[in-house]
């Protein structure tokens, strides 16, 4: 699967399970950690863990992808999820508000919000 459909497959997981405001960025001109971030907010820490739990298991169900790691599960507030070439960021809103990844990964041109 190509990386690019892989982040849109992650968007529509992640659409499906109500998560609010989905970015996808292109940071394969920018790193070598990654082809693409896709960023997601939630309304709360439990919803946090419930769309990170859900894309586990969706992706592994369906594709048989797993994250090869996971970070923040515990607290809820920003899930990571390393999908080698798609990184995902769970966050709940305020923290996604603090830390404004997006913006230090965009340029421009290569930012897509995910409509479904």
């Amino acid at each position: 699967m190509e990386p690019k459909e892989l982040a849109l497959k992650i968007c529509k997981i992640l659409s499906d399970k109500k998560a609010k405001d989905i970015t996808m960025i292109d940071v394969n001109r920018m790193t070598i950690i990654a082809d693409y971030f896709v960023i997601v907010s939630a309304s709360s820490n439990t919803a946090v863990k419930a769309l990170a739990q859900e894309l586990e298991y969706q992706m592994s169900e369906k594709y048989n992808r797993n994250p090869t790691r996971s970070e923040g599960m515990q607290e809820g507030r920003w899930v990571a999820m390393d999908f080698s070439e798609v990184i995902v960021h769970i966050f709940y809103e305020e923290t996604r508000k603090f830390y404004q990844l997006e913006r230090l990964w965009t340029d421009g041109e290569n930012v897509t919000v995910f409509q479904d």
